[in-house]
């Protein structure tokens, strides 16, 4: 069974950053693409930003992360990154990890709140 866990959040200044991580376990990490997605209440959960298995570790990113946010994946750990800079009190919501499209079970999410 796949399970997911995401930390990293909490409450940061516009302007500041954060980097989130999930650790995952119970699948074979290294040969899916992954992807960080985040949800605010009444919106669906949009995709932020991918990255593809190890081998060629190519990333994508939604054009509202473009130039601020930055994936990765360290494979020998099961974990996920992403390290949010100039962040805006439009980047609050609840950020989950996945594969890309997401296949497994969510996880509980880690909560980021940028003040203004």
């Amino acid at each position: 069974q796949v399970q997911l866990v995401e930390s990293g959040g909490g409450l940061v200044q516009a302007g500041g950053s954060r980097r989130l991580s999930c650790a995952a376990s119970g699948t074979i990490f290294s040969i899916n693409t992954m992807g960080w997605y985040r949800q605010v209440p009444g919106k669906q959960r949009e995709l932020v930003a991918g990255i593809t298995s190890a081998r060629s570790a190519n990333t994508y990113y939604a054009d509202s992360a473009k130039g601020r946010f930055t994936i990765s994946r360290d494979n020998a750990k099961n974990t996920l990154y992403l390290q949010m800079n100039s962040l805006k009190p439009e980047d609050t919501a609840v950020y989950y990890c996945n594969t890309q499209p997401a296949l497994w079970g969510w996880g509980q999410g880690t909560q980021v709140t940028v003040s203004s």
